[in-house]
């Protein structure tokens, strides 16, 4: 190699290190984003909660039965509002999971390539629709269906709000339990077939439990992102917290009543306005705790396929 060739081959390399160290503070700038934004919001969060509490005692918050922080003579217990979000999950969920898995298996063993590609952009715009949209279909579809079964329903119910929000985190549980249905190995469904398996025992003692951990994490994603729905609940469910067992009742969710404070008239500084960082920080800890959950779930229980 010539001395010309050498230096041109340095340069070269100069000019290529030179590119990959800012590609990397690049790519590391944009992972710190994430990052800093978590870090900002529980700061925010924490400091506000705890001018709340300066004020509120915690013993009070978390076991009061009573949530009216506008009132005259305000109370401030929480567990009415964290009855009303655990009510609308947990009627999401026995609309969501069983729909939204049964779509995977479908979709995995059962479709036709052709179908799937149809199947799954139809999802996926599902996904995408406004959640004021699904509070609006709420009002004028689901609940005038549920008023024609119980005449007795109000406008504003848990029923509606729970199955608008199972309807909206249908194509979460599918799409994510589909893929892990599809990264089973077709050697586990050929020995299946070749014991004399059905297609259906195939898919359901074969192809569901090898891919339990990744169903499993969907379920738990899906769940946590119906914990912090918002707008649909508010529009489908009502805004009156109260611990009651009939979906048919009016009721109040975290999120709603951080929506009603944060556009209402509410004095910045004031013990309702700081109610919002304590009820913000509550549903955090729920959210953060099932996403760990799911971390969890998908360690302890993950198949590895060679």
């Amino acid at each position: 190699m010539s001395s010309e060739q050498f230096d041109l081959t340095r340069e070269n390399n100069d000019v290529g290190g030179l590119t990959d160290r800012f590609a990397r503070y690049v790519f590391l700038g944009c992972a710190l984003v994430s990052v800093v934004t978590t870090a900002a919001i529980i700061v925010v969060l924490i400091n506000g909660a705890i001018d709340f509490f300066a004020q509120v005692s915690l013993v009070e918050y978390l076991t009061g039965t009573d949530w009216s922080p506008l009132a005259s003579d305000p109370t401030f217990g929480v567990l009415p509002l964290v009855w009303g979000t655990l009510l609308i999950t947990v009627g999401s969920a026995v609309v969501a999971l069983p729909v939204g898995t049964l779509t995977a298996i479908y979709l995995s063993e059962y479709a036709s390539p052709r179908v799937r590609r149809i199947v799954k952009p139809v999802l996926e715009i599902l996904a995408g629709i406004p959640t004021i949209v699904y509070g609006f279909f709420a009002l004028s579809f689901i609940t005038p269906l549920i008023q024609v079964v119980f005449p007795q329903t109000g406008t504003f119910n848990a029923a509606a709000g729970a199955i608008v929000v199972g309807i909206m985190i249908i194509p979460m549980v599918s799409s994510l339990s589909e893929d892990a249905m599809s990264s089973v190995p077709d050697s586990l469904r050929n020995a299946g077939y070749g014991l004399g398996a059905t297609k259906f025992e195939v898919s359901t003692q074969v192809v569901l439990p090898a891919s339990l951990s990744g169903i499993l994490a969907a379920y738990i994603l899906a769940i946590s992102r119906a914990i912090g729905e918002t707008m649909a609940v508010t529009l489908a469910a009502g805004m009156l917290p109260q611990i009651t067992g009939n979906p048919l009742e009016p009721i109040q969710t975290m999120t709603a009543y951080m929506v009603q404070v944060g556009t209402g008239d509410v004095a910045v500084g004031a013990v309702g306005y700081q109610s919002l960082f304590a009820v913000g920080l509550t549903l955090f800890v729920m959210t953060l705790s099932m996403n760990l959950f799911s971390m969890w779930i998908r360690s302890r229980y993950r198949e590895e396929y060679q």
